[in-house]
């Protein structure tokens, strides 16, 4: 591997070949991150310790082609426009009844466990039935008092995909 080798690898001849090359890794990229496995990076800290303040994740879009979303899934959701999303956790799904009880879930009057929630809070939510067609959203970091997270109901539509590390 001389001198010659490096050369070539970080300034190679301009050909067509290679032209065409660029324009396929170019293209490729932009369906694949444009359309398929959507870059986020993470603002806040309400699914925290999950995902941190500052950090990167990936949207696999296509997720939820095949089959629906299940409880504990992560999701993007799409918030305002094309590119504000809401990282959530889903805790309920259509047709099922969550409350929260001194910071713990039910649903559907069972108790649920959520290891993934670290300072529980002493949230208390009245039972509500989710609508159909909608599921149950809620971040992962409780440890804030309840008016100051955005959660409760959202409609599939707004289901971007699955929140991938």
């Amino acid at each position: 591997m001389g001198s010659g080798f490096v050369q070539r690898f970080f300034f190679p001849s301009l050909t067509g070949k290679f032209a065409v090359r660029i324009l396929l890794v170019v293209l490729g990229s932009y369906l694949i991150f444009g359309y398929l496995l959507i870059p986020l990076r993470i603002q806040g800290k309400s699914m925290e310790p999950t995902y941190q303040d500052g950090s990167f994740a990936f949207c696999w879009r296509p997720a939820f082609l095949v089959s629906p979303p299940k409880r504990f899934d992560v999701v993007a959701v799409r918030y305002s426009g094309r590119h504000v999303m809401l990282l959530k956790r889903i805790l309920a799904l259509e047709g099922e009844t969550l409350e929260f009880r001194r910071g713990k879930l039910y649903v559907n009057g069972s108790l649920i466990p959520e290891p993934y929630v670290k300072n529980h809070s002493n949230w208390d939510l009245p039972p509500r039935r989710v609508a159909s067609g909608k599921v149950y959203i809620v971040g992962d970091n409780r440890n804030t008092v309840m008016e100051r997270h955005r959660f409760g109901q959202v409609s599939m539509k707004r289901i971007v995909g699955r929140v991938i590390l």
